[in-house]
C-alpha cells in the first residue's frame, strides 16, 4: 500500500499532466480525502467511490478518495496507482468538463454513471429475490 504523501506526489504528477484549460472554474481544486467513501446506495461491501466531482454553493470541486483506493487496490505499487489514478482523474476531468459544456445526455459519462448505478442494483435486487 502506498503512503498518503506517495499518493498526494503521484496525483500532482498527474495533475500536471493535464492541459491547463481542463481547471477553468474548478475553483474547488483537486482534493485528495484520505477517507472511504461509500455510495449511499452501495447493498454491501462491493462498492467504493474513488473519486467525485462536486458541485455546491458555486463551487467546483474534485475529490480523490485513498481509503477507498487502498480498499480496493491494496497491493498496488507506485506505478500500478499511477496508472489506476490517471484514469480516476480523467474521469473525474471529464464530468467536469461535461459539465461546463452542458452535456448531459444519453452519451454523456453523467449517464454512462447512472446506468452503472442501475445496473449494480437490479444486479443486487436479482440477488435479493434469490
Amino acid at each position: 500500500m502506498i503512503t498518503i504523501d506517495e499518493f498526494n506526489a503521484i496525483v500532482s504528477e498527474l495533475l500536471d499532466e493535464l492541459p491547463e484549460e481542463f481547471f477553468r472554474e474548478l475553483c474547488g481544486g483537486v482534493i485528495v480525502s484520505e477517507s472511504l467513501a461509500v455510495p449511499d446506495y452501495a447493498r454491501g461491501n462491493d462498492l467504493y467511490t474513488m473519486g467525485v466531482y462536486k458541485v455546491f454553493s458555486g463551487v467546483r470541486q474534485i475529490i480523490v478518495f485513498k481509503g477507498s483506493f487502498d480498499r480496493v487496490y491494496p497491493q498496488a505499487d507506485a506505478e500500478e496507482a499511477r496508472v489506476l489514478l490517471r484514469g480516476i482523474l480523467r474521469h473525474e476531468f471529464r464530468h467536469h468538463l461535461e459539465f461546463l459544456g452542458g452535456i448531459h445526455h444519453a452519451g454523456s459519462l453523467e449517464a454512462e454513471d447512472e446506468r452503472k448505478k442501475q445496473a449494480y442494483l437490479a444486479r443486487h435486487l436479482d440477488a435479493d429475490e434469490k
